[in-house]
């Protein structure tokens, strides 16, 4: 469960289909300094990203928080 009392949220990176469900890796932590929710980051076995690559593709969304990538 996440901080806000629900399942916790994550970002599935490395997948271009639309999915149901997923089994990978988490690869990085997204930690909400001003929220009460860090996001996951995951990604299929064996394929990593740099905090760079990570941040270019959760932006639209994070750009709205003070928040850190963790890994």
């Amino acid at each position: 469960m996440a901080g806000d009392g629900e399942e916790q949220d994550a970002y599935v990176l490395g997948v271009n289909e639309p999915l149901q469900e997923f089994t990978g890796v988490v690869t990085a932590i997204i930690h909400r300094i001003d929220d009460v929710e860090d996001k996951w980051v995951v990604a299929p076995e064996g394929v990593t990203f740099t905090k760079e690559e990570i941040w270019e593709q959760v932006k639209f969304q994070e750009q709205y928080f003070k928040a850190e990538i963790g890994m």
